[in-house]
């Protein structure tokens, strides 16, 4: 029996969504689904709702929990990762509370700026300890990966890991739903183009019937911007550089040195601009899960609706040779030609038996390269960092990020990195951290 290996499973309610998507899938009926997670409890919870939900869709999947992640990985066809490295509490909470004390605001923090690099920081090594044993025991599996930071794990997983990887978001697909809908267009018949980096992706072309529909979207933009709205930071930046971005108004705020500013508060109330978004988010999930889970883990059947995800979509297309389309983050093998070919880029791709065959862009408009390349910048020093554990590379990483070099000193910047690391100490052991005992680490 094949096996599709997913690691992270505590996080049941994705779990149910891509593991419940793969139990519908006919071609997929055959397959082992292995769970592995360091929180037995939640990889016991994952597990009952996956046998409940199996008895109503039918499955012949085989479900099996593993506490051992080699054993997870033997032998596995395809592996699905959704880890989040430190968690919420301490690390997310960390990411946030010490650049406070600068007077350095963020949003997300999980992509790009001083939250993102170390979210990378500590990540990378358990990406790369995974990359490790797929070599050792799965070494032909696909990797497809759902963790964020986005671009820095699957460029590292493609090259310093030497795995098949993908990098799998959900902004491309809901970008044109989203844009549309927010401007009360309708979708039917539209076609579209998108490229870039990941949360940083270009609708580049977006036509029915042959017609540009940009004119059309700019106007209703304008007249949008006249009132609040939870997309004026996107609205924003078509305003100013012509094209729409893929990731929501909150990640790009802090993508870019143009909207958090402490000298221009007035910002914040302008482009309504919510501030520690991500840590609310996270309390209210904890919040949710924990009054949804007595009725998820009751073992009654459970019924599931397969969802837009594109895994089992993707495994689907690799198995019966029916090609798929995605937007994939995949290496830059001279796909768009005005990025470095060291930068991970997000792009459509086609799936099918032989893997994933990413498209050809060409070059981007200059404006949006250069956005695109400011991020990059910070993503090549963060993986430099990584992977030679020199914390000079940690400071050019931040130095080199729009936002936090907008707005604090080279010395403030290095300081803050310092008290980071300090902070994070025992998570980040290969700047000189200590793990404490019976610490996990993934």
């Amino acid at each position: 029996m094949h096996k599709i290996t997913f690691i992270g499973a505590g996080s049941t309610v994705f779990v149910r969504n891509v593991l419940g998507d793969i139990m519908l899938t006919p071609a997929l009926q055959d397959f082992e689904l292995a769970l592995f997670d360091i929180d037995p409890k939640r990889l016991n919870e994952s597990e009952t709702l996956l046998h409940a939900m199996k008895k109503t869709v039918g499955s012949r999947c085989r479900i099996k929990s593993y506490t051992d992640r080699k054993e997870a990985l033997r032998g596995a066809k395809y592996v699905i990762n959704a880890i989040q490295v430190g968690g919420y509490d301490p690390c997310t909470i960390t990411d946030f509370e010490v650049p406070k004390k600068y007077g350095l605001r963020q949003t997300i923090a999980d992509t790009l700026g001083i939250g993102g690099i170390f979210r990378n920081l500590r990540t990378v090594p358990v990406m790369l300890d995974i990359a490790a044993d797929m070599g050792e025991l799965c070494p032909d599996a696909w990797f497809l990966n759902y963790t964020n930071p986005m671009a820095v794990l699957t460029n590292v997983m493609n090259t310093a890991g030497g795995i098949k990887t993908v990098g799998l978001c959900h902004s491309v697909q809901h970008c044109i739903p989203d844009l549309f809908a927010n401007l009360g267009m309708d979708t039917a018949g539209v076609r579209a183009n998108i490229a870039g980096i990941n949360h940083m992706a270009w609708l580049l072309e977006v036509t029915r019937d042959g017609e540009d529909l940009y004119p059309e979207i700019k106007r209703r933009a304008a007249e949008k911007q006249k009132e609040k709205h939870h997309d004026m930071v996107r609205f924003e930046l078509m305003h100013r550089f012509g094209y729409y971005v893929t990731e929501s108004s909150e990640h790009n705020a802090e993508y870019h040195p143009y909207f958090i500013k402490k000298s221009y508060p007035e910002l914040i109330e302008r482009f309504n601009i919510p501030l520690d978004e991500y840590p609310r988010r996270c309390v209210n999930q904890i919040r949710e899960w924990e009054e949804m889970r007595d009725g998820l883990m009751t073992g009654e059947a459970l019924e599931h609706t397969r969802s837009l995800e594109y895994a089992s979509r993707i495994l689907e297309a690799m198995e019966t040779d029916v090609p798929f389309k995605i937007a994939g983050n995949v290496m830059n093998t001279g796909l768009i030609t005005n990025l470095p070919q060291d930068a991970c880029v997000e792009v459509p791709c086609l799936v099918d038996a032989s893997g994933v065959s990413p498209t050809h862009v060409g070059d981007l408009p200059p404006q949006l390269a250069a956005l695109n390349q400011t991020n990059i910048n910070t993503q090549r020093l963060t993986i430099e960092a990584a992977l030679t554990g020199k914390r000079e590379h940690v400071y050019h990483a931040a130095m080199l990020d729009p936002h936090t070099a907008a707005e604090l000193s080279i010395d403030d910047i290095v300081s803050l990195c310092d008290d980071l690391i300090e902070a994070h100490g025992d998570w980040l052991p290969q700047f000189g951290g200590r793990r404490r005992a019976g610490q996990p680490v993934s």
